[in-house]
């Protein structure tokens, strides 16, 4: 054949090459939501990607059997073609008995060369830009090719397959998409602008449902505020006053004796209508939802959306309650500020960019984000700051004891009763490694 002919079959390999190397990364990398958005939008070639995804070894095997018989066929044309060329240029410069060897080796980087860019690298990155776009557009003549190539590729399937056996490799694709996977796209979305701030905010927080039991919401047991059935009528105005909340518990003697629930609403209606509060009765008290400690967040609205309430008593192994929670908690948990009311205590209070003020109450995921932490050691043992000191401390903090963890240093401000009320949380200057022992003062 003459060179231009030699030429026009070289540049028809390449082409080829190029073509099953474009949709053998198109393919691989084509996301299957965005497929399954196709797929349902109408698109079948669409729906046709992920079937052969879902069985892609004819694909593979058919695409391998394409690009090595190209690239053999294009190395055995191209050096015939292109070393008598070569040989002749290097006997202008140089007859020696190495002339044969060089005019070879300039055939074959040139050869090479025209397939790694043209018929390898330059379709894989173009294939990386829009992999659903480019595997939808060549779904129809890649199947064509899977069906020339069948027989073939079932031979070569069976023996990888064999092999695959013998080693005891599974081959069986994990699909099922992780809270870390969500998590990346979220980020990635953040990083692009898709997502603002405070939208990536509340999206990683209900997630974190999943994971954060009641304790790290609800209002925990010294701070709820009760009724008993004998309370006085001054004394309930004044708890009505005092404290804007929604629903009261009632107690008979003390909160561990729980009978229900009444509505500050039903109480304001008795005031307004000049009826006597004196002692409170079946008609203001409702029946309350009792929950474990150990339910989730998410598990709890499941409850509430059952049930219809807004407003559970948590007890603890031993029918103590340790707590009330309402579903504003829980959108407090997921929003934040955004629906903190005003005059709430702030629980974590940045002092300069190196040091916080943080309430022993704060629970631990809570503290995580305020100072970027992925983990705190052993965290399934405490569910607060506090619990986090008392159990790397293996005591009952004083003020001044502190646990270093991470380059902070926890150290604790004011101990009311046993009760660790305040933490000054430090970054140190020097990064640490790991946990370092806690210590803590004479």
């Amino acid at each position: 054949m003459s060179l231009f002919q030699n030429i026009v079959i070289i540049i028809l390999l390449i082409i080829g090459a190029g073509f099953l190397s474009l949709t053998e990364i198109a393919l691989a990398g084509a996301r299957k939501v965005k497929l399954k958005i196709l797929a349902e939008s109408g698109d079948a070639r669409a729906q046709r990607v992920l079937d052969l995804q879902a069985n892609s070894a004819d694909f593979f095997a058919a695409s391998q059997i394409g690009l090595n018989a190209v690239a053999i066929l294009g190395g055995i044309l191209g050096e015939g073609a292109f070393r008598p060329y070569f040989l002749a240029l290097v006997n202008r410069f140089y007859q020696g008995p190495w002339a044969e060897t060089i005019g070879f080796t300039l055939s074959f980087t040139l050869v090479t060369s025209l397939f790694i860019l043209f018929a390898d690298l330059m379709p894989k990155r173009l294939a990386m830009i829009a992999p659903e776009k480019i595997a939808v557009s060549v779904i129809d003549p890649i199947q064509i090719f899977i069906k020339v190539c069948k027989p073939m590729a079932w031979v070569i399937n069976a023996i990888a397959n064999l092999l695959f056996r013998l080693f005891k490799v599974n081959t069986t694709r994990d699909d099922n998409i992780t809270f870390d996977d969500i998590s990346a796209v979220m980020d990635a979305g953040a990083q692009a602008g898709v997502l603002q701030k405070q939208e990536h905010h509340f999206i990683e927080n209900v997630f974190e449902l999943e994971e954060r039991n009641v304790p790290s919401s609800m209002t925990t047991r010294e701070n709820v505020v009760y009724f008993t059935l004998k309370e006085s009528e001054a004394s309930i105005r004044q708890k009505l006053a005092e404290f804007p909340y929604s629903k009261f518990l009632v107690c008979s003697e003390n909160i561990d004796d729980v009978i229900g629930y009444v509505d500050s609403k039903d109480i304001l209606v008795r005031i307004l209508n000049n009826q006597s509060l004196l002692q409170l009765n079946e008609n203001t008290i409702r029946n309350v939802l009792t929950i474990p400690d150990t339910l989730t967040l998410s598990e709890l609205l499941d409850r509430f959306r059952s049930t219809k309430e807004k407003f559970a008593v948590v007890i603890n192994e031993y029918a103590l309650v340790v707590g009330v929670i309402t579903l504003s908690d829980i959108m407090i948990t997921v929003m934040g500020d955004w629906v903190t009311p005003i005059e709430a205590e702030q629980q974590i209070i940045k002092r300069d960019a190196n040091s916080w003020l943080i309430d022993g109450s704060t629970p631990i995921e809570d503290l995580k984000h305020a100072l970027g932490l992925d983990e705190m050691p052993d965290e399934e043992n405490y569910e607060t700051l506090a619990g986090f000191m008392m159990y790397k401390l293996r005591k009952i903090p004083r003020p001044a004891d502190f646990v270093s963890f991470n380059g902070y240093k926890f150290e604790v401000v004011d101990v009311d009763h046993f009760k660790i009320d305040q933490l000054l949380v430090t970054r140190l200057q020097e990064t640490l490694n790991d946990t370092i022992p806690e210590e803590e003062s004479d």
